[in-house]
């Protein structure tokens, strides 16, 4: 269960950064 976990929060936690450089990128265009 807790390697389950750690693999969900390392998945979110890249999601975020892409959906943050995203973002970041669409402001400074």
């Amino acid at each position: 269960m807790t390697k389950y976990i750690f693999v969900t929060g390392g998945v979110t936690s890249s999601l975020g950064k892409g959906i943050i450089s995203a973002s970041l990128a669409k402001l400074l265009q």
